[in-house]
């Protein structure tokens, strides 16, 4: 049995130290980083009280549940920075960065830890499957809000749609996996092989964004 929150105070400590030490773009991507492994940690919580209500088990919990409760989890702070701080959208691109390998980090953590570290092939799905996956639907979600505020759409409608490309992005990934054999292995490269098709138009975005 692993205490995630120590895990949390271990990692977040010197993060929160430094942020006394660096400049404005720096600071903000730390914040975002210590804001998604918060996220982590309350969504966490959250699927184990809402599997403890159901009883539905963990692998329906992976696939049904868990993808809605954490990309709304993640959805939150960026609505705040958003609506609230009036951030433009290069600094919305780096605080969803941010949270999205908070959440990825904190998480790989916790699962090492837990399960240990001894199998390389098993630290290169957590890596480059789960990791990216977090990324993946970090950039998905983004990208949606940011394109429903460009387009002058970002109604609660707007908010809906862009959230859903994400929590079906981690549903699909979540059900691949869930079983051995050639579905399981697609799913461990599917968040890189959407990365690199995401990085264009990302890249071009971020590009009119700052002009």
């Amino acid at each position: 049995m692993i205490y995630s929150e120590n895990i949390l105070i271990c990692i977040a400590m010197p993060l929160i130290i430094a942020l006394f030490f660096t400049k404005e773009n720096t600071r903000r991507f730390l914040t975002a980083f210590l804001m998604g492994m918060l996220v982590c940690l309350l969504s966490a919580y959250i699927s184990g009280f809402v599997n403890y209500l159901t009883g539905i088990g963990r692998d329906d919990m992976a696939v049904y549940y868990s993808p809605v409760i954490e990309e709304i989890m993640k959805l939150l702070p960026l609505l705040f920075y958003m609506f609230v701080l009036a951030a433009d959208e290069n600094r919305m691109y780096t605080a969803s960065i941010g949270i999205g390998l908070g959440f990825a980090t904190f998480e790989n953590c916790c699962y090492i830890l837990s399960a240990g570290s001894m199998n390389l092939t098993y630290v290169l799905v957590r890596g480059l499957a789960v990791g990216v996956m977090h990324l993946v639907c970090s950039l998905a979600l983004i990208l949606g809000l940011n394109l429903s505020r460009h387009f002058k759409v970002l109604t609660v409608a707007g908010v809906i749609g862009a959230i859903s490309m994400p929590m079906i992005f981690h549903g699909l990934y979540n059900l691949l996996v869930s079983e051995e054999g050639a579905s399981s292995y697609f799913g461990y490269f599917l968040p890189l092989i959407t990365a690199l098709l995401l990085f264009v138009p990302f890249k071009r975005m971020r590009e009119s964004a700052g002009n």
